[in-house]
């Protein structure tokens, strides 16, 4: 006969695959015929576009581009720098076994590196290694027993704090700008490009996700006196994602992926550069729910013949963000007393080290100091290593945490002093990303079979053995938890010592009629 329960409905939000991979993007650009010949590269730099991402059966396809600039020396006795602007197009598939087409992909790309080799005066070989991470998501709805409607049968019900799935939704929204440089200059081309979506937000309102973020824009350019100059600006991206039922008590995870970017000189307006960016908003909302799960149960007085089942799910998710402030003083001599055009900071994590209640990360911050010298050309760049150390307390990490760590450039200053000292003032965010990937034992289904009629002793004495808990010794004489603690007097039911003595009382079984 099957018995009757009440079922709780849960939608699971489950990590399928985690996948690293670096693309190799590379192609040749012919250098167009209004410019002059290359003589070699002086400083390059990428910005990555993902326009189309597509989950299938067994894999992960990702189509895009790296936008490249290259600064270079050019073949010319009056114009020593000139820039070039190249599109690489690529397609890449991450082979994933367990993936399905209705499950979600969340992408994260960096470009790590950007060589150039010069074939000849006209031709130049570009080659960017793209590293990328791909997260598989899959969504399931399921149903645990919370209870059972029938007082002869016994269950080891704990209680769990779980997160589950709200829902999820992407958008898309545009951006379109224009961005000053300074009045006295006359812009003829850009050298070098850089975004960055920073300030990344959200604010949850009636059935909708308002996702917020700054795309942080550093161009270096060429006026067409041959002076190279820099302008930053940060300009606001906003966009709604549409999820039902969501609420200012969830947590939500967002990401933003640059879809489409066009940066040029303003042929409209003098004295500005034209941007215009497509980018894709995607978010997923969990609630944090309380619930009670049917590991285990028996019938002190009939046969249970049930099956179980495991499912996997977050628990105890959270969101953290802390500040590391870095200063410090290097030394290139190279600079001496002369002027920096721009410092591009990029920080790496090359090690993180987990310590029950904290993390350690240690790495570096890679300055890429562009400045002006007393060569032919004008200016010259070099690279610098200024390492780091940092400890974060009091986060409970232990060996199935999740964590996932975003670091995000929050301010940057350069002093030049005498003699090629640089005053570094770094201001670093660690965003902080845990939860606890977590396994269930439950029960799917219960049915009770009759038992003949059978008399047995009321009381048993009992020696405790190592691992025994009072739920086993009561599944084990079909006795219960509650009876055991009342006879013997215990006064906390989690703790009992092994080779200690229990009076176990056990129930007479009688034939159990059935309606």
């Amino acid at each position: 006969m099957v018995v009757d329960v009440n079922k709780e409905q849960l939608t699971l939000n489950k990590l399928i695959c985690e996948k690293k991979e670096t693309i190799i993007v590379q192609g040749d650009m012919i250098v167009p015929d209004a410019k002059p010949d290359i003589i070699n590269t002086i400083d390059t730099s990428g910005i990555i576009s993902i326009y189309k991402k597509e989950v299938l059966d067994g894999k992960v396809r990702i189509d895009g581009n790296v936008n490249i600039y290259i600064m270079y020396l050019a073949d010319n006795g009056e114009d020593k720098i000139r820039g070039l602007n190249t599109n690489l197009d690529f397609s890449e598939n991450f082979i994933i076994p367990e993936c399905r087409g209705e499950m979600k992909a969340v992408l994260e790309t960096n470009i790590k590196l950007i060589e150039c080799k010069v074939l000849n005066g006209r031709k130049i070989n570009v080659k960017a290694s793209v590293e990328t991470k791909v997260k598989v998501f899959a969504s399931e709805e399921t149903s645990v027993i919370s209870d059972i409607n029938n007082s002869n049968i016994q269950t080891l019900k704990p209680t769990y704090k779980i997160n589950t799935l709200v829902g999820a939704g992407e958008a898309k929204t545009y951006l379109k700008e224009t961005m000053s440089i300074d009045n006295t200059d006359n812009l003829a081309e850009i050298l070098k490009a850089n975004v960055n979506l920073i300030d990344k937000d959200i604010k949850v309102s009636y059935n909708k996700i308002l996702a917020k973020a700054e795309a942080e824009i550093q161009i270096m350019y060429l006026t067409e006196d041959n002076r190279v100059n820099t302008t930053t600006s940060k300009l606001p991206i906003v966009g709604f994602v549409d999820i039902q039922n969501v609420s200012e008590n969830n947590i939500c995870d967002s990401s933003f992926e640059i879809k489409n970017i066009v940066l040029k000189p303003n042929s409209i307006e003098e004295h500005s550069i034209y941007i215009e960016m497509e980018i894709e908003i995607s978010c997923q909302s969990y609630e944090e729910r309380e619930i009670s799960i049917i590991e285990d149960l028996y019938s002190i007085c009939s046969n249970l013949d049930y099956t179980k089942n495991i499912i996997r799910t977050m628990a105890n998710k959270c969101k953290r963000k802390e500040m590391l402030s870095i200063r410090e003083k290097v030394n290139v001599p190279e600079i001496g007393d002369n002027r920096i055009i721009d410092v591009e900071v990029v920080p790496v994590i090359q090690e993180e080290n987990r310590m029950n209640t904290r993390v350690r990360y240690q790495g570096e911050l890679s300055l890429t100091i562009t400045y002006v010298d007393n060569s032919s050309i004008g200016i010259s760049n070099k690279n610098v290593k200024v390492p780091f150390d940092f400890t974060v307390d009091n986060i409970n990490v232990p060996e199935n945490t999740a964590l996932d760590t975003e670091m995000e450039v929050k301010s940057k200053d350069f002093i030049v002093q005498s003699g090629g000292d640089i005053n570094c003032n770094v201001d670093i965010e660690f965003g902080m990303d845990r939860y606890d990937d977590i396994q269930l034992d439950i029960i799917d289904a219960v049915n009770e079979e009759e038992v003949e009629d059978e008399q047995d002793y009321s009381v048993v004495i009992y020696v405790v053995k190592p691992g025994d808990t009072l739920w086993k010794i009561a599944k084990q004489f079909k006795s219960t938890v509650d009876d055991i603690v009342r006879v013997n007097g215990i006064e906390d039911s989690n703790k009992i010592m092994a080779g200690e003595k229990l009076y176990i009382p056990k129930t007479v079984k009688t034939r159990v009629s059935y309606v």
